[in-house]
């Protein structure tokens, strides 16, 4: 009920923005203009892009150390293995819930504005393929598991980049769906996911 509900509810803002702001796409200003260069122009890299590897470091160490180091990531933890058991415990499941949905929402506004920092163009469906190739990053890495959502994200990119270059940027979403399915065949719980051992 609460995926459908949130896919339901992503529809209703999508057709919502489209109707407030019209559906031709708006395009921005670069914030970030510029490359660095470098091996005598061998190579040029953009300080968007830079800035957005960066931040994702940045975010990827914080969030690792929260979840481990922290009181609220030892209740998050506690939640996913079992919510009945850490509220007996004196976890305050509700207050945890919340939180990490909070958490969630911050990373995906960041990460939205990076995409748009990116593209440099605005249309009320922007985040819908973001987001199905991020829970698809974070399938093939591995549910539950922060270092295994950054590694499927950065495989996935890698794929699209290499397909896009060597047989045509018109398939790499296939490509990419292609690849999650076999990993899902032979690996169901992603690159760095753990089965779940049930203790009778």
């Amino acid at each position: 009920a609460p995926l459908i509900s949130a896919i339901g509810m992503s529809i209703f803002l999508q057709n919502y923005v489209q109707i407030l702001q019209g559906a031709r796409s708006k395009p921005l200003q670069p914030i970030l203009p510029g490359n660095l260069t470098l091996m005598d122009g061998a190579v040029s890299v953009s300080y968007v892009r830079l800035a957005t590897i960066l931040l994702t470091l940045v975010l990827m160490v914080g969030f690792t150390i929260l979840i481990n180091r922290t009181p609220l990531g030892r209740a998050q933890r506690a939640c996913e293995q079992d919510k009945k058991m850490a509220g007996l415990l004196g976890v305050n499941v509700d207050r945890v819930i919340s939180l990490t949905f909070v958490m969630g929402a911050a990373l995906a506004a960041v990460a939205g504005m990076m995409v748009l920092l990116i593209y440099g163009v605005i249309d009320f469906y922007i985040g819908f393929l973001a987001g199905v190739k991020s829970f698809t990053a974070a399938v093939l890495g591995g549910v539950g598991s922060l270092p295994g959502a950054m590694l499927g994200g950065v495989v996935i990119g890698l794929i699209e980049a290499f397909w896009s270059g060597y047989v045509g940027s018109e398939w790499k979403d296939v490509a990419t769906f292609t690849i999650l399915v076999l990993v899902l065949i032979f690996r169901p719980t992603g690159l760095l996911g753990r089965p779940e051992i049930e203790k009778v």
